[in-house]
């Protein structure tokens, strides 16, 4: 089974969000020359907001990686989900998404401790 890099996500606006996510991860797709990379799920909705996962394929990140090269390994953040998110981050706020991102694992680990 492929490793994937999940990601917790909450917008206000789920349809505009998603919407603008899965064209980011499809231009990724397209640039580094994969297929079925990602997933998002549906969302749950409470108290005004969306919350919903998108997983990444890690093969994604690893070819986004060693195409961009250097300026990935610049990239804030340690090793390579890290660096992922931050590269994410920077295109959802370039396409003028309203939405905040987290590393699912991160999360869950660092509320309640290690599951």
């Amino acid at each position: 089974m492929e490793e994937r890099i999940n990601i917790n996500v909450s917008a206000t606006n789920y349809e505009k969000s998603s919407d603008g996510i899965s064209s980011i991860l499809t231009r990724l797709e397209e640039m580094v020359h994969e297929e079925d990379g990602f997933v998002i799920t549906d969302s749950e909705f409470a108290f005004g907001w969306h919350f919903y996962i998108v997983s990444v394929n890690k093969v994604l990140a690893e070819k986004l990686a060693d195409q961009v090269g250097e300026s990935f390994q610049k990239l804030k953040g340690k090793g390579l989900e890290k660096k992922f998110l931050t590269w994410f981050s920077q295109q959802i706020q370039e396409k003028n998404i309203k939405a905040k991102l987290a590393i699912k694992e991160e999360m869950e680990s660092s509320k309640y401790g290690i599951f």
